[in-house]
């Protein structure tokens, strides 16, 4: 989910520039030199620009740095196996996402298992997506964009940045539960061009990087899809409204390999809460378009358990393959 540049610079400048907060003034074992944040996403995205926030939170809280490191490739599985089998003592964390919960299903064969080589530690940030449409689509809420569907069967181009991702499989639940044929288009590159020339027709598209397209009027929003309504976009209603129990929400949260002491992982967890409750903190991620959504370490377990099996239902039901 690439952001403009400008938000990006806006961003990490105020992650920069946030005031130097009290340490923590109670003695303990962790941490006592830096760690790292391995995010299997490129810089300039709202995964590493969120890691280095968070990052930039834990170094002024316990006066030890918190670096972000960016490992990409495989969908984000090199990174994750990469923490799977790093030293359970802290030092090397995960940005554990929605992809990771998607590949659990989508890929077969991995070297590491996310759900029992992955500790959870604290979740962060909720993002939703958007439906948006090319004007060239008469529909203008989601029951004419079904019944438009429905009425031009295999002839409605749906575009992705790639087979697995936040929009590749929010449109897949949105086939499964409109009982509708889109044809899915994934991109290596930019989807917008495409997009914004009619060669594809719609995208369930995460929030920060939909907004200018939507209130330029380049592309026209049908619904939100996250459970709520967004305050980026209060006019525009929810695909639940229409099709009762859908949400499909980008998310944002760390993990720990497993074996990792209940001690480090409660006192990471408590220091990133203490963050998301703060008002300056809370609303330099509330600018990335999203929600913080604080949670206990085993809130977030159960969390990431029912995406796995909500994606694993979708990725079976519309045989979804990787790249």
């Amino acid at each position: 989910m690439k952001l403009p540049r400008r938000e990006f610079l806006h961003l990490a400048g105020a992650g920069a520039a946030l005031p130097a907060l009290a340490r923590i003034a109670w003695a303990q074992s962790y941490p006592t030199r830096p760690a790292r944040i391995i995010v299997g996403f490129p810089a300039g995205t709202s995964s590493d620009i969120t890691a280095r926030l968070i990052g930039q939170w834990l170094a002024e809280r316990f006066a030890q740095q918190f670096v972000v490191e960016n490992r990409t490739g495989a969908g984000t599985n090199i990174a994750a196996e990469s923490v799977a089998h790093a030293a359970p003592d802290g030092y090397t964390l995960l940005w554990v996402t929605q992809t990771n919960a998607i590949n659990t299903t989508l890929y077969s064969t991995l070297n590491f298992s996310f759900d029992s080589d992955i500790q959870p530690v604290a979740s962060i940030l909720h993002v939703p997506a958007v439906v948006m449409v090319n004007p060239s689509v008469p529909a203008k809420t989601i029951p004419e964009f079904i019944a438009y569907a429905k009425a031009n069967p295999g002839k409605v181009n749906m575009s992705s940045p790639g087979i697995g991702s936040i929009n590749h499989v929010a449109g897949e639940m949105f086939k499964m539960m409109a009982g509708v044929d889109l044809v899915h288009v994934p991109y290596r590159s930019s989807q917008f061009p495409d997009l914004l020339g009619g060669q594809v027709q719609v995208t369930f598209n995460p929030l920060p990087s939909s907004l200018d397209f939507i209130r330029s009027g380049k592309l026209r929003g049908l619904a939100v899809t996250s459970a709520t309504r967004s305050d980026a976009l209060p006019d525009i209603p929810t695909v639940g409204d229409f099709l009762p129990g859908y949400e499909a929400t980008a998310w944002f949260g760390i993990g720990a390999p497993k074996n990792t002491s209940a001690e480090i992982v409660e006192t990471l967890n408590k220091a990133i809460n203490a963050g998301l409750a703060d008002p300056q903190f809370k609303a330099r991620l509330i600018d990335l378009g999203g929600v913080p959504t604080p949670m206990t370490s085993v809130e977030f377990g159960k969390f990431i358990a029912n995406e796995t099996e909500k994606w694993a239902k979708v990725i079976k039901f519309a045989n979804v393959k990787p790249e």
